[in-house]
């Protein structure tokens, strides 16, 4: 994957051919400190196989569709590191940058402000620290959610699962009954923005709950094994593995 492009062109410009208002957008939250990684440098701007994580990331969805709309939310005191990253990497995939919130809801709402609230088509929100979504992933997802309004890519649980009990016991479920959810999560442009405009709850742990909460159903859609969430330092061991093996 060759994610090194020409310094000529702006990271901020939008995506050729697109008519604002129209057609797909991806909103990147990548609001972590990473300090679960035990170090300063936040690990969405960690390098794996010699590339920061974010930029795998914006990458993934580009070459998925290259007219795709990217908004980024960074904190506002990590916007210049960024700048810099992109100067020094030569990274110049499109994409606008607006200001992380307070917690990752109000990020996501502060990306979809960025969205024409006339816009037409699908937007899927998706975790920076995610480089591996496989393109047809992202595909599928968002045609998907052209005809459904709500799709959630997921993965089978492939490990026993245990349900602790209030007493302190605990019992065996079974496992097929549930799914390990993924991003991106994507959405109808008017659904998402109607969903967001509820106060926030701390129910909300994702944006299909959001939209749960207005009682629209929510279709699940295969995900990738792969697309796994970068959060410890194992889990950049394995990323080096996908990308050493891809």
């Amino acid at each position: 994957m060759n994610i090194l492009n020409n310094i000529e062109d702006t990271h901020y410009s939008l995506p050729s051919g697109r008519v604002r208002g129209r057609g797909h957008y991806a909103i990147i939250v990548a609001g972590g400190k990473g300090l679960r990684m035990g170090g300063e440098v936040p690990k969405q701007y960690l390098p794996v196989g010699g590339v920061p994580i974010l930029m795998r990331t914006l990458q993934a969805f580009h070459e998925a569709d290259e007219d795709m709309d990217i908004i980024l939310v960074l904190p506002k005191d990590q916007q210049e590191y960024w700048e810099q990253l992109c100067a020094e990497y030569r990274f110049t995939v499109p994409h606008r940058l607006t200001v992380g919130g307070e917690t990752r809801f109000h990020s996501v709402q502060n990306g979809l402000a960025l969205v024409p609230d006339d816009a037409e088509g699908v937007v899927g929100v998706h975790d920076g620290v995610r480089p591996f979504v496989s393109k047809e992933v992202i595909r599928r997802c968002y045609d998907a959610a052209l005809e459904q309004g709500a799709v959630v890519p997921v993965v089978p649980v492939v490990e026993t699962v245990r349900q602790l009990l209030p007493e302190g016991d605990s019992l065996t479920v079974d496992r097929n009954l549930y799914r390990l959810v993924q991003t991106p999560q994507v959405f109808r442009i008017a659904l998402l923005k109607e969903a967001y405009r509820q106060p926030y709850r701390p129910e909300f742990t994702d944006d299909a709950s959001v939209v749960e909460e207005l009682g629209h159903r929510i279709a699940l859609m295969d995900g990738n094994r792969e697309n796994i969430k970068i959060t410890t330092p194992s889990d950049i061991q394995y990323a080096e593995f996908l990308i050493l093996n891809s």
